[in-house]
């Protein structure tokens, strides 16, 4: 019987996470779940905040438990959830994250082009419900909100779901950045439904816009802080030229079978369904393995990006909130070309920049709705609240540039 099945995890940011069900077990022991034991959550965050090594497993369960507490407080202030749909929304936020690739979205469309996470988690959430004789078939419809309760979609995907409030605890946790601390037990007790949209009890407001401003301070802080932010780009560089190398014709070999078939079909692989076998084989170690491979590849441009990731000698990063000079970044280049002895199509590889852009809370997307004792509801950037008003729901842009220091 389901009510007799216990097990248990000890989790350092919670501490005992419940299993209680044996579908959810069984989900858990699948291979393709447990792969994401091996995919770093933040990945290269690391190289600035050393404890920041754990993984999309550590954060999956960790949004679980989070969804048991949050059905647990909705179900006893008589929100009608039943067995089937609770059982069901614990697995589809087991599973939200179950179709990231290796360094998650650094490698976003680069080893698979035009195919998000996203789609390859429903298409992983399928071949799984086959395989279990249905048993998923509710988890995908709340998980793609297709199912007539949308507040149980919004609890795994929305501006105040589960998702995040354990990726910015357990974040903060593990990098040690203290303005990432949620008050996420005090959420959860305020959460409430109305007319099956997932609200805010209105004496919560002040820990919704700690939430917020939490949000925005681990962005640009943890997530978007310069020296993760070149790491990251460097490894799209390493993998961009690999990828050119092979289209030339010149033997680039990945250390591990399923990297090496992704690299080499890139951009053959329009659809994931035949290929999710490979997919779900593949981690941060097949990549990092071949990356300290690499650093005695023939390829000059290819040997000293990989060089300088794997010793931590990392491009230099600059941000601005304008454009950079143009006759600047020519100089760059220049210089970079000389030193190298590159080709000037090469430059690219060693000077390149973009934007960094980030939006708090847009009232324009799914909202964050506080609800009143009369009854009434209304968008959190509408209530008489300068901060979230004018403050956070502008977006913030920043110009960075990464290049070769001499």
């Amino acid at each position: 019987m389901a009510s007799l099945f216990r097990k248990i995890i000890n989790d350092p940011v919670y501490g005992f996470i419940t299993i209680d069900h044996p579908l959810i077990f069984k989900v858990i022991a699948h291979p393709w779940y447990q792969r994401l034991r091996r995919i770093h959550q933040m990945a290269f965050a690391q190289l600035v905040y050393p404890g920041a090594v754990h993984t999309r497993l550590h954060h999956s369960l960790g949004a679980y438990h989070l969804m048991c507490n949050a059905l647990h407080e909705l179900k006893n202030k008589g929100v009608d959830i039943n067995p089937e749909e609770e059982v069901a929304a614990k697995i589809a936020i087991l599973l939200h994250d179950i179709g990231h690739g290796p360094y998650s979205h650094a490698l976003e469309n680069k080893l698979l082009k035009g195919i998000h996470h996203e789609t390859i988690s429903i298409k992983i959430m399928e071949v799984l419900n086959r395989e279990l004789e249905g048993a998923l078939s509710l988890a995908i419809d709340i998980f793609t909100n297709k199912y007539p309760k949308p507040f149980l979609h919004q609890l795994i995907s929305g501006q105040l779901d589960v998702d995040r409030m354990d990726y910015l605890t357990r974040d903060s946790f593990f990098t040690g950045v203290s303005e990432g601390v949620i008050g996420y037990d005090r959420i959860l007790k305020m959460l409430t439904v109305h007319h099956n949209e997932l609200m805010v009890e209105e004496k919560a407001v002040y820990s919704i816009e700690k939430f917020l401003v939490s949000r925005r301070l681990m962005y640009w802080q943890v997530y978007l802080h310069k020296t993760v932010l070149g790491a990251e780009k460097m490894l799209v560089k390493i993998v961009e030229r690999a990828q050119e190398l092979i289209q030339r014709g010149i033997a680039v070999k990945s250390t591990s079978a399923v990297f090496d078939f992704f690299l080499q079909n890139h951009d053959k692989v329009t659809s994931i369904e035949d290929h999710l076998e490979q997919f779900c084989l593949l981690d941060d170690y097949d990549v990092l393995s071949t990356i300290k491979n690499w650093i005695f590849h023939e390829d000059v441009v290819l040997a000293k990006l990989c060089q300088c990731l794997v010793t931590r000698r990392l491009l230099k990063v600059k941000l601005s909130a304008t454009p950079f000079d143009e006759a600047w970044i020519a100089e760059l280049r220049n210089r970079i070309c000389r030193e190298m002895q590159l080709e000037e199509r090469d430059c690219h590889y060693f000077v390149f920049g973009g934007v960094a852009e980030n939006t708090t809370y847009d009232p324009k997307e799914e909202k964050i709705n506080i609800l009143f004792k009369d009854g009434t509801a209304t968008d959190i950037s509408r209530v008489d609240n300068a901060l979230i008003h004018q403050t956070l729901a502008s977006p913030v842009k920043k110009y960075y540039i990464c290049y070769l220091n001499s």
